[in-house]
């Protein structure tokens, strides 16, 4: 059985806590692995590991730096088959879906190749008498990244890329049910000529989380989870003096109105709702129908579900593949199975697969579903969608706003006017017209708005490059020794 121990210092280390994880294929069931859990003196171990690396690093010049991240760039690129296969056996995503993340992910390490442009200060000459001003940022030190399942590959690329390219050293708690990714990704960094230390991985569970919210030598901390755990990360961090950034969950509304092209919309909707499981925190979760679209935008979703081919990754023609455990699975599908009692309408049932060998279900589809009920409430995190029924346009923005998650959202219409005005009322951090799953591209900042976020940054792009440094304001003056004196009042800018 395959053991994965921690990555300290460029190299595999084997635990010593005698705690471990069981890595599953979600596909079939099996065990294919098992994981250790560092305990409190092995993650103090690894933080002291990533402070001593910090100076030389810190000291390493952008050149430097941005040489290692091209040629880790390459690497990337030229593994992304390998990246992908090593995703979907411990994820259970289809190939095409796990290509996917690594093309996403790449995008912001190309992004991190060109942060020494972006780390360029103001300079004001002669700001006062013979006084010149400029400023700087500078990096924080040693942080700290806490990643999900769903993207064991990419959201670390979120994170790492940014921090080590502005000159901190970096350790990551990825998620435990899909840890091998990030140790590839980690052999990468070392081949690319990352010295050691700078960039470690330390697998566990709430002991090795905690441990990174309070210890005092991590000075930041980035997470991508659900939302109760971000606010506790939030919390927790920040009440021991750290920056932290923390993604929670969603529930993405996709506002349909009477003028949009029905056949793309459900085309979208089809493709945002079951990609990936439904485990993503940009999925569409519920559409909005507005007037009288609502039965043949149904109609047409309920004729695309029986074509999506559910089955392994290892099988070509699969487009969507299991959940990721059989207990997030059996969940999932309670959500199917209590809707009627809600009040709401079961289009189309998934749940016929919800039994072992693997995690599978089928796409399900709900009808009338409202607030209050918990198929409309729940960040379900699963190939369901949900329809929800209103009368007009401001009816629907009022649902979408009312809701408290605020990560992404989506407007499908033909009127420009109607889309410029959504996208300046609605309540929510990322938005699409016409486009279900608006991911920003690198150079723009991902994250929502409400419960979907806690803290002031989004993710990558220059807000990234903001959370992982600070500022720094020098104000420097070459007087002649002659004209120095004794002035005790406040200085003056003249």
């Amino acid at each position: 059985m395959n053991r994965i121990g921690h990555w300290i210092s460029n190299k595999m280390v084997l635990g010593t806590s005698g705690r471990s994880g069981v890595v599953y294929n979600p596909a079939t069931g099996e065990q294919q692995a098992t994981v250790d859990f560092a305990n409190v003196a092995e993650l103090d171990a690894v933080v002291a590991v990533a402070k001593a690396a910090l100076p030389a690093w810190r000291a390493t010049s952008l050149s430097r730096r941005a040489e290692i991240m091209f040629r880790m760039r390459e690497l990337v690129d030229a593994n992304r088959k390998e990246i992908a296969n090593i995703v979907s056996l411990e994820h259970g995503k289809v190939p095409a879906d796990a290509m996917g993340e690594l093309a996403r992910g790449l995008e912001n390490i190309e992004f991190a190749c060109g942060i020494p442009a972006l780390l360029k200060g103001g300079y004001s000459e002669q700001a006062a008498g013979g006084v010149d001003v400029y400023s700087i940022r500078q990096p924080l030190g040693v942080v700290a990244g806490i990643t999900p399942f769903n993207f064991p590959a990419m959201v670390p690329m979120w994170m790492f890329a940014n921090a080590i390219m502005c000159g901190n050293t970096f350790i990551l708690k990825p998620s435990e049910k899909d840890p091998s990714a990030s140790m590839f990704v980690a052999d990468l960094l070392r081949q690319a000529g990352l010295p050691d230390g700078v960039f470690n991985v330390v697998h566990g569970d709430k002991v090795a989380v905690d441990r990174i919210l309070e210890h005092p030598d991590i000075a930041a901390v980035s997470f991508v989870g659900s939302t109760p755990i971000a606010k506790y990360v939030y919390e927790t961090g920040t009440r021991n003096g750290k920056r932290v950034q923390a993604l929670g969950g969603a529930k993405n509304h996709m506002l349909v109105l009477p003028d949009a092209d029905l056949d793309m919309a459900a085309d979208a909707a089809v493709s945002a709702a079951y990609g990936s499981s439904g485990e993503r925190c940009m999925a569409v979760s519920v559409v909005v129908a507005v007037g009288g679209i609502a039965d043949p935008l149904i109609e047409k979703i309920k004729t695309r579900i029986p074509n999506i081919k559910v089955g392994p990754g290892t099988d070509p023609s699969s487009e969507m593949g299991p959940l990721i455990t059989r207990e997030h699975r059996d969940k999932v599908a309670g959500y199917v199975k209590n809707a009627a009692s809600e009040g709401a309408k079961v289009v189309v049932d998934g749940t016929a697969k919800a039994k072992d060998p693997g995690y599978f279900l089928d796409p399900s589809l709900i009808d009338a579903a409202k607030p209050g009920m918990k198929c409309y409430d729940d960040e379900i995190f699963g190939p369901v969608l949900v329809v929800s029924r209103v009368g007009t346009y401001d009816e629907g923005l009022k649902m979408i706003n009312d809701n408290p998650y605020g990560n992404g959202t989506a407007i499908f219409t033909r009127d420009g006017g109607v889309a410029r005005q959504f996208q300046f009322d609605v309540q929510v951090g990322m938005v699409g017209i016409n486009v279900p799953i608006p991911v920003p591209v690198s150079y723009y900042s991902f994250g929502g708005w409400k419960a979907s976020l806690f803290g002031d940054q989004h993710m990558y792009g220059p807000e990234g490059i903001n959370f992982y440094t600070r500022g720094k304001v020098v104000t420097s003056r070459w007087p002649d020794p002659r004209t120095s004196s004794v002035n005790l009042g406040f200085p003056q800018n003249r």
